[in-house]
């Protein structure tokens, strides 16, 4: 299959899969909270869904590529749309229990990386399909996924108030389901997403060796592990966020879901603007300085005004400013990751830096539930913000970040600085803005 359908396709499934997402983003915190009254509580259910997550990043990556990019996909978006499925059928039968809560979003949270991570790493091959270049088609990938946020977000905060949580998440079950059939019908025949020919017997030991390329090359960059390092603190930040903080914010102080779906709808529909005008303008400014200032105005700033007030208003604007920063953030990393790691591989590169991005985010819906429980929201919520801004601080502080400046995107240069051993610019961190353990 040739032309743009392939990645109309794989825009289309991500639209559908992330509106859904959405739903979860804020359907599970809230199921939780409605039905356990605990901010602990929460913060466990976070815990289980995304420690798997840092599992299956890590060793996923040769496994997409022998099991073929588009079987990941399909199968994942499968397995997620049963786990998320179960929750509100198992609650309606009065069958329930908090552990199976836990399970259930731990299954959905150990499959969706590697459906996540095969659909992203096909994205310079779509490109080409299509006839664009890969900052563009980078751009418009994460502005559809900030779109789908967006709408997911809104939908959710009204069917929460109307319906209740369970009524979201089938909802997003079937989004799952759609997903897996767009991938299905619209990527065969596109070589890069089917099995990847192995060199040599298949094995575990041929296995750990494709994998420790993927460690080698992200270990050979300073620069790629400051990347790596930053975002993983942010992710652990953000998660605590997204899935305790703002729900119990949102519970004590803005009135109910409705403001709840404003405010994550709001955000993401400033990155939606944010990632548009990156691909627009972007690459006529240096890539550092949009990059700090994207993520220090996207960072601390929603904890600190959530914490000091208890209206919306405040945090909706707060939340605009944030949701145009964070929109520019991935585009910069994507392109990098397009640039600078050779085809063959980029399943195993960004299945260790997204391993290592999302390996703080169990800590930080824990941490957030246990603070609140302990502490109250407002502290919880200045002591998150203090360490988002220590960390984003650091493309501004530390010298290695300069080379971000000094990337280019000749296509013979990935393989060629692998061929020499030589330390090389960083690789996608597609986890930068902040995410859900559900988020697809």
């Amino acid at each position: 299959m040739s032309g743009r359908r392939p990645f109309v396709a794989v825009l289309a499934a991500n639209t559908v899969s992330i509106a859904g997402s959405s739903l979860t983003l804020i359907g599970v915190p809230w199921f939780v909270l409605q039905t356990t009254g605990s901010a602990g509580r929460a913060g466990i259910v976070a815990f289980c869904a995304t420690l798997p997550v840092v599992v299956a990043a890590l060793v996923g990556g040769p496994v997409i590529d022998r099991i073929g990019r588009r079987r990941v996909s399909a199968v994942s978006d499968l397995v997620c749309a049963v786990s998320v499925g179960a929750i509100p059928l198992l609650h309606y039968a009065g069958l329930l229990e908090f552990w199976m809560l836990c399970a259930l979003m731990a299954v959905g949270g150990l499959v969706h990386t590697p459906g996540l991570t095969a659909r992203y790493v096909l994205l310079p091959s779509l490109a080409e399909h299509a006839g664009t270049t890969v900052t563009r088609a980078a751009s418009l990938y994460d502005a559809v996924s900030r779109g789908a946020r967006m709408l997911g977000a809104a939908v959710a905060g009204v069917l929460i108030a109307a319906f209740g949580a369970e009524t979201v998440l089938l909802l997003d079950a079937a989004t799952f389901a759609v997903s897996a059939l767009l991938v299905t019908a619209f990527l065969r025949g596109i070589p890069a997403a089917e099995p990847q020919r192995a060199s040599g017997k298949v094995s575990l030991a041929g296995y750990r060796a494709e994998l420790a390329e993927g460690w080698a090359f992200l270990t050979r960059s300073r620069l790629l592990m400051g990347i790596t390092l930053m975002v993983m603190m942010t992710n652990g930040l953000d998660q605590g966020w997204s899935s305790v903080l703002l729900p119990v914010h949102g519970r004590e102080a803005l009135g109910g879901a409705t403001a709840l779906g404003l405010l994550v709808s709001l955000f993401g529909g400033f990155a939606l603007l944010g990632a548009l005008m990156y691909g627009a303008w972007g690459e006529r400014f240096p890539r550092r300085a949009v990059f700090a200032a994207a993520f220090l105005a996207s960072g601390s700033t929603r904890y600190v005004v959530a914490a000091l007030t208890d209206t919306t208003l405040p945090l909706a604007v707060t939340m605009a400013l944030a949701g145009l920063g964070a929109g520019m953030l991935n585009p910069i990393l994507t392109t990098l990751m397009y640039e600078k790691v050779p085809e063959e591989l980029r399943s195993r590169v960004s299945g260790v830096t997204t391993a290592g991005c999302e390996l703080t985010m169990p800590l930080g819906g824990l941490a957030a539930g246990l603070l609140v429980d302990g502490f109250g929201t407002a502290r919880a919520l200045l002591l998150f913000g203090c360490a988002y801004l220590l960390t984003t601080l650091a493309p501004v502080v530390f010298p290695a970040w300069r080379d971000l400046d000094r990337s280019t995107s000749s296509p013979a240069e990935p393989t060629a600085a692998l061929s020499r051993r030589e330390p090389s610019p960083p690789g996608s961190v597609p986890a930068a803005r902040p995410r859900h353990p559900s988020a697809k």
